[in-house]
């Protein structure tokens, strides 16, 4: 080879190694849009299927317009709030999070699709007075601007890696436009005050009975001389107890929308499913308990099966009752348009269902890794036993506030549930196994990252709960103004 094509080569050879660092430059620098790419692409989707199927005539611009911002609101749900169902699974590995995530969009697309309703409340559950909006127009542009200021305030606490309550968005929404379309006296204050009631409610009553389950399983279980034989009582209890829970739950709030069954109905449906579970689960958990070794390492398999189940089960619920979240506001404005009038309660079209059926399952696969990875790991740490606590206390918190008739959020409920999980560990360590955890020598910040549930999510985790109706309320607030400033 010649001097000339000897230097030839080594200039070609440069010069693809340039290439191919740019090129693996371009793929880093990328890959961080792929998830927002496609979510794009779900929503130009939905509007172009949404304009072939209704046209574009003036009055089919605002449905199509209407149907992206509900696609985009049902990403946002899928994004953060189902991380509360599945993250305490995933922490305690129980389940890898492509499974996690495979099981919820399947078990949160089934819910919204079979038990999804048929029939929503509009001018979101009395928290504004249907007469005060009962103009068409003003009707139409309040809904759609309290769905993307929902939309918009989920979309922020996702990226800044806040659990929020996706029913206070949209109730905050309804409550800003409503606000900015008749004035202050057109909102439901007591409703409203019911809500911010909730605000503490909810996760104080997800903690209290993550807490005594947890102090049931300590004190009943891992602190007994023969753990595997008092699991061997215990457990088969704890999963009837968690299977009469989720039938009462699942017959309450998951299949409402298809047959309506009396609390004290769906209560004894509980009660029987709980003691059948108990008996069939005592052989189950002999056979599986055999040969295990006598530590808490064991224990944690015992529960696996059961946390797994209760996170799909909760998918499942959750999908039957949040979708409305997302497609409420679209069917009621595709009545409006239709109809042309308003009404405090529409039907909900198969292809609106659709959308936030869908729109959940890809929000949870392009985004919800991150809420989840928060929610199961890094607020406080989880096993099967403590994760299988914050389930059923999400449950039973639901069925004890139906019960009494007050609204609360599933999103406080779990992480309150989580909250009260670690703190129950801290006062119980310290405070009853007598452990030093107080450590004087480092600096406060190394202290504060040795505590079992860590502060600085509990404060921005708060301040997301305090601040989401109110945002939401001047995001649509300004929304609303400024469509109507469009329309004229």
């Amino acid at each position: 080879m010649s001097n000339f094509e000897e230097k030839s080569w080594k200039t070609l050879n440069k010069d693809l190694d340039r290439i191919s660092a740019m090129e693996q430059a371009v793929a880093y620098t990328s890959r961080p849009l792929v998830a927002p790419g496609l979510a794009l692409a779900f929503m130009a989707i939905t509007g172009l299927a949404v304009a072939a199927f209704i046209g574009f005539e003036p009055l089919g611009l605002v449905v199509i317009a209407a149907a992206i911002i509900g696609a985009y609101m049902a990403i946002n749900i899928g994004a953060n709030d189902v991380a509360n169902n599945m993250g305490p699974a995933v922490g305690a590995r129980a389940l890898t999070i492509g499974t996690a995530l495979i099981v919820a969009a399947l078990c949160e697309t089934a819910g919204a699709l079979i038990a999804g309703g048929d029939v929503v409340g509009t001018v979101s559950r009395g928290i504004i007075a249907p007469e005060s909006v009962a103009e068409t127009q003003v009707f139409i542009w309040a809904m759609m601007a309290a769905l993307l200021a929902g939309a918009l305030w989920i979309n922020l606490a996702t990226w800044v890696g806040a659990p929020v309550s996706t029913t206070h968005s949209i109730v905050g929404g309804v409550m800003g436009a409503g606000i900015a379309a008749a004035g202050f006296a057109a909102v439901n204050w007591p409703m409203m005050g019911r809500i911010a009631a909730s605000w503490v409610i909810s996760p104080v009553l997800g903690g209290i009975f993550a807490a005594f389950f947890l102090a049931i399983i300590k004190s009943r279980i891992i602190y007994r001389p023969n753990m595997i034989e008092a699991a061997r009582y215990w457990v088969p209890i704890l999963i009837g107890i968690m299977g009469g829970c989720f039938a009462t739950y699942l017959s309450l709030k998951g299949l409402d929308k298809l047959i309506k069954i009396p609390f004290g109905t769906a209560v004894l449906i509980g009660l029987g499913v709980g003691v059948v579970l108990t008996f069939a689960m005592r052989p189950v958990i002999r056979r599986q308990s055999e040969g295990m070794e006598n530590r808490k390492k064991s224990l944690k398999i015992l529960f696996n099966i059961p946390l797994i189940f209760s996170a799909a089960l909760l998918s499942f619920a959750h999908g039957a009752n949040d979708v409305a979240n997302a497609i409420g506001p679209v069917a009621a404005i595709v009545h409006a348009v239709q109809a042309g009038d308003a009404s405090d309660a529409v039907g909900i079209p198969l292809w609106v269902m659709l959308i936030g059926g869908i729109g959940l399952s890809i929000g949870l696969l392009l985004f919800g890794p991150k809420l989840i990875n928060i929610v199961g790991s890094e607020i406080t740490r989880l096993n099967a036993m403590r994760a299988y606590c914050v389930a059923l206390a999400a449950a039973i918190t639901v069925i004890f506030a139906s019960w009494l008739g007050l609204p609360v959020s599933s999103t406080h409920i779990a992480i309150g549930a989580i909250f009260g999980v670690g703190f129950f560990r801290e006062w119980y360590h310290e405070r009853i196994l007598k452990e030093k955890r107080v450590d004087t020598t480092s600096p406060v910040e190394v202290r504060k990252r040795k505590k079992v549930v860590r502060r600085a999510h509990f404060v921005t985790i708060l301040a997301a709960w305090v601040v989401t109706v109110p945002t939401a309320a001047l995001l649509s607030a300004m929304l609303f103004y400024i469509m109507n400033l469009i329309a004229l």
